[in-house]
């Protein structure tokens, strides 16, 4: 039989079994930041791969900085998706959400920075 990894055995270990429909909610949201993540790595490599009629010097920071949020926002999803597992099975509430000011800044700064890029060009 394969041994179940450490996290899983730590999880379980937790108060109780949940009702089924909340873990699976709780999964719906990890898999949601998850896709963002994977669209704005997506957006950033587009952007390097694709915007040649950006100056250099701010193509590859707007394409860098997508590439960085997604990363973050993908390592911290999984995070998130642990404490609220561990909340609902405690019967806690949920954790506050920290990857929203993340994403909501990163993305306002990558706005702006696309904004002055298409400004600049004309």
């Amino acid at each position: 039989m394969i041994e179940r990894a450490r996290w899983v055995r730590r999880l379980t270990a937790e108060g109780v079994e949940p009702d089924p429909r909340f873990t699976f909610a709780n999964e719906r949201t990890f898999l949601a930041w998850i896709r963002t993540s994977l669209a704005l790595v997506a957006a950033g490599i587009g952007v390097d791969a694709f915007a040649d009629d950006l100056p250099s010097w701010g193509r590859t920071p707007l394409a860098g900085l997508l590439v960085v949020l997604g990363g973050v926002l993908s390592a911290s999803a999984f995070r998130r998706w642990y404490r609220s597992e561990i909340a609902i099975r405690r019967s806690e509430p949920l954790p506050a959400n920290g990857l929203a000011p993340i994403i909501a800044y990163g993305l306002s700064t990558g706005a702006a920075l696309a904004l002055v890029l298409v400004l600049v060009e004309r």
